[in-house]
């Protein structure tokens, strides 16, 4: 079974290679700003002010609004806006099925929303040392279609993230950088290859990668779409039978149609919103 899946905020594609591997067939990603290494197609465009006509035509629509309000890693969160309310309202409006991404610093500001971690999917990179380092990174999911977190799961120690454009660790002997306070930003080893691993994204840069849902995250969540639309068809498919509805037969639905109006073609991309096809 297959999917699409707009992608509101794309990034460097971390998020959509996840559905990818999930099964979608059809990913747009739409982000502000040019996207070089994006892997499928993509859209210069400001995703919220898309018309909702548009996002009916996916089946899931993931979006992943600026964190940088909220986040704890910003010490001048004055200068960034809040687009998640602006954003659910434009889902909402669409009537689609989504998904809104953001970080732990901004829960009060989603509903109801799921913590996935890195650790949960067996995220981890290994340094020329020998040594293995599990992904901590921690993110929010909120669905209006009841997403629900891995049962079985523990924590791993040690621990590796990719922020601010660097490769960290919060573990054992890099804790606190030999007594200075500070992390050691594994020296000696190359980072970005470490990151890109860690991250399960060789095509990204350490921005991308700083700002990215890791693609196991979005395959899992993927899986779990698919399989609430299954759930969705069959209980679709039983209150018809039990109704006694039954599909109107090839030579009706002919006859219908032959009185109908011509149906309208499908919407395209730039007669709903401003943005560049790229």
């Amino acid at each position: 079974m297959t999917f699409s899946v707009l992608d509101l905020f794309c990034g460097e594609g971390g998020a959509a290679q996840g559905y990818r591997q999930a099964g979608a067939s059809l990913i747009v990603g739409v982000d502000l700003s040019k996207q070089p290494r994006y892997p499928f197609g993509f859209l210069l465009a400001d995703g919220t002010t898309l018309d909702p006509r548009f996002l009916r035509q996916f089946d899931l629509v993931h979006a992943s609004p600026p964190c940088q309000f909220g986040t704890e890693l910003n010490s001048d969160k004055s200068r960034h806006l809040n687009l998640i309310p602006q954003t659910r309202a434009l889902l909402r409006a669409a009537g689609v099925p989504y998904v809104i991404e953001n970080v732990r610093a901004v829960r009060p500001h989603l509903i109801e929303p799921v913590s996935l971690f890195g650790f949960m999917f067996g995220n981890k990179m290994t340094t020329s040392r020998g040594e293995v380092f599990h992904l901590s990174r921690e993110r929010l999911f909120e669905t209006n279609w009841g997403l629900t977190a891995p049962a079985l799961w523990a924590p791993q120690q040690p621990i590796a993230n990719v922020f601010g454009g660097h490769l960290r660790s919060r573990s054992g002997e890099y804790r606190t950088g030999n007594g200075t306070g500070r992390t050691r930003d594994f020296i000696g080893e190359d980072k970005p290859a470490l990151a890109r691993e860690l991250m399960g994204m060789p095509w990204a840069t350490m921005t991308g990668l700083s700002e990215a849902v890791p693609p196991s995250f979005t395959r899992f969540i993927g899986e779990q779409f698919l399989a609430y639309r299954q759930r969705a068809r069959f209980a679709a498919e039983r209150i018809q039978h039990f109704a006694g509805l039954v599909p109107q037969s090839a030579a009706n639905q002919g006859a219908d149609d032959a009185g109908a109006e011509t149906p309208t073609p499908p919407l395209r991309t730039h007669d709903l919103c401003r943005g560049e096809t790229i």
